[in-house]
C-alpha cells in the first residue's frame, strides 16, 4: 500500500466509502505520481470544494468508452483507478482552479447511485504482491526507460525524465508507466496489474516498443 504521507492515511481511508470520481479521457494516475489538473466545469468545482472541506481525496478514473452514455449522460469508466490527494491548490479569480494530485493507492471502484452534481464510488484499496523481481528485469526496466527518454530528447530537448532515487521497483515501474507509456489503454492495463514482477515486464515491453517505433520514425521508417 502506498500513501503520499503517513498523516494523510486516516483522511484517505475515511474517503473510501464515498469517494468522488473525476472521470477523464486518456488520463491514468499512478500511485506515487503527481498529476496537475485544471478544474473548470461547475460540477468538478463543487467536487473540489467538497474534497478540500473534508478528506482532500478523489479518484482519477479513465473513461472506458466516451461514445457510450447512460441515462445521466455519463460514460462508462474503468473499475480500477488511483485515489489521489490534493497537495497543491491554486484558486483562480473566475472560480476555476489548478490543482496537483499525488497518487496514493490503487483502488477498486463500486460506483454508487448518482447524487448530483458529480459521481461517487465505494472504493477498496488494492494491495500489490509478487515483489521479487529478477535483477535482469530491474536492469532492463532502467535501461528501457533511459533509452526511451534519450530518444525522445533528441526531438524534444525540453523533455526530461529522471528515475526516482531509492525507490522500490514497483514505484519505479509505476512512475515509468505514468511518465513514459503513451497509450492510455496500455497505462490502464499496467495500473490494473497487481503482481509487481509482471507489471515491470509490461512496462519494459511497452517502453521498448515505443522506442523502436520512435527510432524507426526518426530514421525514415527503418527499424533495427
Amino acid at each position: 500500500m502506498s500513501y503520499t504521507k503517513d498523516k494523510d492515511r486516516e483522511k484517505l481511508l475515511a474517503a473510501l466509502d464515498e469517494l468522488p470520481l473525476f472521470p477523464l479521457p486518456k488520463v491514468v494516475l499512478f500511485p506515487r505520481a503527481l498529476l496537475p489538473l485544471h478544474v473548470f466545469e461547475p460540477r468538478y468545482r463543487t467536487m473540489l470544494r467538497d474534497c478540500l472541506d473534508t478528506h482532500g481525496a478523489m479518484a482519477v478514473v479513465l473513461i472506458a468508452d466516451p461514445g457510450k452514455l447512460d441515462l445521466h449522460g455519463h460514460p462508462p469508466i474503468h473499475a480500477v483507478a488511483s485515489v489521489g490527494t490534493v497537495v497543491e491548490h491554486q484558486p483562480l479569480e473566475d472560480g476555476r482552479s489548478n490543482i496537483l494530485l499525488s497518487g496514493a493507492a490503487r483502488v477498486k471502484l463500486e460506483e454508487l447511485p448518482f447524487l448530483p452534481p458529480y459521481r461517487r464510488a465505494r472504493a477498496t484499496i488494492l494491495e500489490e504482491h509478487g515483489e521479487e523481481v529478477s535483477s535482469t528485469d530491474r536492469t532492463a526496466l532502467v535501461g528501457a526507460a533511459t533509452a526511451f527518454a534519450t530518444e525522445v530528447k533528441k526531438s524534444d530537448p525540453m523533455f526530461h525524465f529522471r528515475l526516482p532515487p531509492e525507490s522500490t521497483i514497483g514505484a519505479i515501474a509505476d512512475l515509468c508507466a505514468h511518465h513514459l507509456v503513451i497509450d492510455a489503454a496500455a497505462r490502464q492495463a499496467i495500473l490494473e496489474e497487481l503482481h509487481v514482477a509482471t507489471r515491470v515486464q509490461r512496462v519494459i515491453r511497452e517502453i521498448s516498443l515505443q522506442r523502436q517505433l520512435l527510432a524507426g520514425s526518426s530514421n525514415g521508417g527503418a527499424t533495427n
